[in-house]
């Protein structure tokens, strides 16, 4: 009430609407009737901002109609059958005073498809696209390429044609077309057009026969072998491009799935983070490596602000557990140790952090021996704690049948919310806490028979006419120095028969 009276120190009209009291065993109806000078006040996040707008009048409400209860229960029961819509963006999130706020999701880094989702700018060395262009022609999408290879063939073919117009129209080819004693360079070569088409025969090696070179033109000698001579490496050169662009293995990526989450559960009593990849063909790949990586901004302790900083996740490396025989899908499994990167990370933590694991995939093609990569990542909403992946693979009549319909199906599991260390460290304290309980028992054991060993000593004084006694197990004072007698005359003995 106090905030209320500092923040509204009127309570205005429009907050209050009029209410009709009615007899007992009536509803109560609110009036709807609404002057023009209504005003709806908003009220932010800092309090005492106030905003006020005006609202058009509402018109009066129908009168009320009287439902029987199937059809409100039908009512209910059809909003419930209705499928939820689910929000994508942004995700509401409570702040303070319990007000809805949004935030803002996290920009991926690499794509859930394996696009690196990165642009470069300000380039001015473009240069160096050019000292390379045969692999900026490959990199170039479909409608590039295949506007470059048609335009490679169709501006030399031009350009030719242009060159053999030329030699007949300068020769006077052109102006002797009716007599047949003139020898042209090329014979029927009318006009441009019928040196264009001259062009494409020379350069694509058709060879009709109508339209041929003579021996009395050197400088169509030299032209035509220029022409020949480029026209194979144009050739060479596009065919190469094209054939390298059909045969990338970037399509074979996407027969390398991966789950949709990645999960952390206790394996041998152990924290993992674990994630699950597969291969929908047939034919394998070969060779297959897995690497992971953590990509998460840090400041170092000099002040240094490293934005996605790269750290390596152990996914088996020391042992060659990252090397796969992939052939049917595998859950990677990457043990939270002292040297994890979320040693110290737990349930809760892990909802507050913003980090990204970009996974890799890499393999060569079995088809075509060309290396392959496929690579995906998992935002720190996307990492379920406390689940496991379920089993898709099961024994069938002579082979082995593995359902991808729960590829990416997990379930919850009994796991601790603490964090790795902590884990550790009760474990340890647990281990300790044994070991010195089994140690204190064996030192009581000692002082447990010396004191039962005292008890018959002071019986033996009180007890009655002299009675002897017997201790099991001990040995007295005399009883010792004889036997050590014994062991040193036997040892005594040894040594003379072996003097003698």
């Amino acid at each position: 009430m106090a905030l209320e009276n500092s923040v509204f120190p009127s309570r205005p009209d429009s907050l209050s609407l009029p209410v009709e009291e009615k007899g007992e065993g009536e509803e109560v109806e609110v009036a709807t009737d609404v002057t023009a000078s209504t005003g709806v006040f908003n009220l932010s996040e800092e309090l005492g901002h106030v905003v006020t707008t005006e609202t058009a009048p509402t018109p009066p409400t129908s009168a009320k109609v009287n439902r029987s209860f199937q059809a409100k229960l039908a009512e209910r029961e059809a909003k419930a059958n209705q499928p939820r819509k689910k929000t994508q963006g942004t995700e509401k999130e409570r702040g303070r005073f319990g007000w809805a706020r949004t935030r803002r999701k996290r920009q991926r880094y690499v794509e859930k498809n394996g696009r690196c989702n990165v642009q470069h700018g300000n380039m001015r060395e473009t240069y160096r696209y050019l000292t390379d262009i045969f692999t900026t022609l490959v990199d170039l999408n479909w409608r590039c390429s295949l506007f470059v290879f048609v335009m490679a063939y169709a501006v030399t073919w031009l350009f030719f044609g242009a060159i053999w117009y030329l030699i007949a129209y300068c020769r006077g080819d052109l102006d002797h077309l009716e007599d047949e004693t003139w020898t042209p360079c090329v014979n029927n070569v009318n006009g441009f057009i019928s040196a264009f088409l001259f062009s494409i025969e020379t350069e694509t090696t058709i060879g009709y026969g109508h339209r041929v070179i003579t021996d009395q033109c050197p400088v169509g000698t030299m032209l035509l072998l220029l022409q020949a001579i480029l026209g194979s490496m144009v050739n060479a050169f596009m065919v190469g491009c094209m054939f390298v662009k059909i045969s990338q293995p970037n399509k074979r990526a996407e027969t390398l799935v991966f789950s949709k989450h990645a999960v952390i559960s206790l394996r041998d009593d152990k924290l993992c983070l674990m994630f699950r990849v597969g291969d929908l063909r047939s034919s394998h790949i070969v060779g297959a490596n897995m690497r992971a990586k953590l990509i998460k901004s840090k400041q170092t302790q000099e002040g240094e602000f490293i934005p996605l900083d790269q750290t390596d996740i152990s996914v088996g490396f020391e042992t060659g557990d990252d090397r796969l025989f992939l052939v049917s899908p595998l859950v990677i499994s990457h043990e939270i140790d002292a040297h994890s990167p979320f040693w110290d990370m737990s349930q809760a933590q892990l909802e507050k952090e913003d980090f990204e694991i970009v996974v890799i995939l890499e393999g060569m093609v079995e088809a075509t021996g060309m290396t392959c990569q496929a690579r995906s990542s998992y935002l720190a909403e996307e990492v379920l704690w406390g689940h496991r992946f379920s089993p898709m693979m099961s024994l069938a009549e002579g082979f082995f049948d593995v359902d991808y319909g729960a590829f990416h199906h997990t379930f919850e599991v009994d796991t601790p919310s603490c964090s790795a260390r902590e884990l550790s460290l009760a474990a340890a304290r647990l281990d300790a806490h044994l070991y010195w309980s089994i140690s204190s028992r064996l030192d009581e054991e000692p002082t447990l028979a010396n004191q039962a060993a005292k008890q018959p000593d002071s019986g033996s004084a009180n007890s009655k006419g002299g009675e002897p006694t017997f201790i099991v197990g001990e040995m007295t004072d005399i009883q010792e120095q004889s036997g050590l007698g014994e062991l040193n005359g036997s040892v005594a003995t040894d040594q003379s028969e072996s003097e003698a």
